[in-house]
């Protein structure tokens, strides 16, 4: 990585006809979520979704489009996700072919991580939370090995032409939003405190301001050298890889070269149900949506008994979740590393148990017990993509929290996500850090088909509050049969398995007086945002939505 170039050759090394068929003008930072174009639509981060219905129009299919709007999501979206952040997940339906498959990009630990590597205080912190901030809160980034994989498998473009308006964005830089705005202003004696970071977020001293044009020149020379070697391999095993491993070695982190050539994303078989008609696929762990479909299966046990209101009665699909979480957080954790539950967390006998406590719950009008609240984080992108041939694909991907570690690979413009964090810093939990172990994540992109045939991809972006606001929407358009922004705009709730309950401001307020009146703690919050992609093979339309 001794190269240098000036911003004519970066983008030189895309080539004058991929270089001038991807402009991406700084009017679209205003575009809406969605890019709809005759050849299919995508929804999400807007300048991702611009970028992402480019490549359809180009002929892309659903999965070049989806790739090239991740990428260009890492230089747009910088606070919340790229190609140093520390992962995701992605799922495919093909309608050209009937499978449905998933992949799988979660950040990996060093070889050198253990269970006792975060010292913990009297309250059970970590001490100077180096497990959030800092080099030893980042494990190897899996963006571009997914992204890769997808796009190999799947895609029908070269990763040299869904790279190029990323390129383009960081070479040519655009005006700042005010979501990057705020999230620099929040996190500014970190940035100050990192070099690198400094140099991207405030260039003259200060912090990025409204006006200023934010450029990060070194990550385009970084994704001009992949381009021009049409592979991310070098990032894993090769001159990049070096580079980044040097730089953990000299800040005190862990990653070795040997980390970063032992990583490889993998495609996974999702997880699926059935429901109303339905076929609902979703992202297996490390992912989260094992704990989707375990409320969604205790929901249609009480459905089989007739229990009245369930779609009505907010206790109902609160108590639910409450199981859901609980089990997530006590049992749950990397299933190549540790025993995990999931066959009995998803049977039958273990739905019937839990309907029985949330009808229990329900009728004697008292909340099931829980335990103490669990912090919430932020910092993710969530993408889903249709073309006219039916084809559908959701990504999330995520640094962590803003900014994720709050450091950057110096030279090569990479900010590092946090990975790490999402372990239990506590000793002997299955979610415990251990070598080349992955962490547990909130991550749910979903797709449901009807009658074989792809008909919705969507999923979330808010951290913990992405699991149950994919319930909430599944149970409006599966259960209750609304249309898919009827389903989206629906008032949505979110816990993590104690007594407090965050509604959304959609909530009347007499649902939320009764369940305080109940016992539970009742906060207004806003919710995980979700995005969703419909096709109608019938008539060839496509939809998108988001909130």
């Amino acid at each position: 990585m001794n190269q240098t170039y000036d911003r004519r050759e970066i983008l030189g090394l895309l080539g004058g006809a991929v270089a001038a068929s991807f402009k991406v003008p700084a009017a679209t930072l205003a575009a809406p979520e969605t890019s709809a174009v005759r050849q299919g639509l995508v929804q999400g981060q807007p300048v991702a979704a611009r970028v992402g219905g480019e490549m359809l129009a180009a002929g892309g299919n659903a999965v070049d489009a989806l790739v090239a709007a991740a990428l260009a999501a890492g230089v747009a979206a910088v606070h919340q996700c790229g190609i140093g952040g520390y992962g995701g997940h992605m799922i495919i339906a093909m309608a050209t072919t009937g499978k449905v498959t998933a992949v799988d990009f979660n950040s990996m630990a060093p070889a050198a991580a253990h269970e006792k590597m975060y010292p913990l205080n009297e309250q059970g912190v970590v001490r100077g939370r180096i497990n959030e901030h800092g080099w030893l809160a980042v494990g190897v980034p899996g963006t571009l090995a997914g992204l890769q994989l997808a796009l190999d498998r799947y895609g029908t473009r070269s990763f040299r032409e869904v790279v190029a308006p990323a390129i383009r964005l960081a070479a040519e830089g655009f005006p700042v939003s005010k979501d990057v705005l705020v999230a620099v202003n929040a996190a500014k004696a970190a940035i100050a405190a990192d070099p690198a970071l400094k140099r991207l977020f405030m260039p003259e001293g200060r912090p990025l301001a409204a006006g200023d044009t934010y450029r990060n020149p070194d990550l385009a020379k970084l994704l001009a050298t992949l381009a021009e070697r049409n592979s991310v391999d070098s990032f894993y095993r090769g001159d990049v890889a070096r580079h980044i491993a040097e730089e953990f070695k000299k800040h005190g982190g862990l990653v070795t070269a040997d980390d970063l050539a032992a990583y490889q994303a993998h495609e996974v078989q999702p997880l699926q149900c059935t429901w109303h008609g339905y076929s609902i696929y979703t992202a297996p762990l490390t992912a989260g949506g094992i704990s989707v479909l375990e409320a969604i299966g205790i929901f249609k046990d009480l459905e089989r008994r007739g229990m009245a209101g369930l779609l009505t009665n907010p206790q109902v699909r609160l108590e639910a979740l409450r199981i859901a979480w609980q089990d997530r957080l006590r049992l749950l954790g990397d299933p190549e590393k540790v025993e995990v539950p999931v066959g009995r967390l998803l049977s039958e006998e273990y739905f019937c148990a839990s309907a029985d406590r949330v009808a229990a719950a329900v009728q004697q009008r008292k909340p099931l017990p829980g335990p103490a609240e669990a912090a919430n984080m932020n910092g993710t992108i969530h993408l889903c993509s249709v073309d006219s041939r039916g084809n559908m694909a959701a990504v999330t991907l995520t640094h962590g929290s803003t900014f994720g570690a709050r450091i950057a690979v110096e030279g090569l413009g990479l900010i590092l996500g946090h990975g790490m964090s999402r372990f239990n810093a506590e000793p002997g939990h299955p979610n415990s850090p251990g070598p080349r172990k992955r962490p547990l994540n909130n991550m749910c992109p979903t797709v449901v088909l009807r009658d074989g045939r792809p008909a919705v991809a969507l999923g979330g972006r808010g951290g913990r509050r992405i699991p149950n606001a994919m319930f909430e929407v599944l149970a409006q358009y599966v259960a209750a049969g609304r249309p898919m922004e009827e389903a989206v705009a629906a008032p949505r709730m979110h816990t993590v398995g104690g007594l407090t309950v965050e509604l959304d401001k959609e909530w009347p307020a007499s649902n939320a007086d009764e369940l305080a009146g109940i016992g539970y703690k009742v906060q207004r919050h806003q919710p995980a945002v979700i995005s969703a992609v419909c096709f109608d093979p019938q008539t060839g339309g496509f939809r998108g939505a988001s909130r």
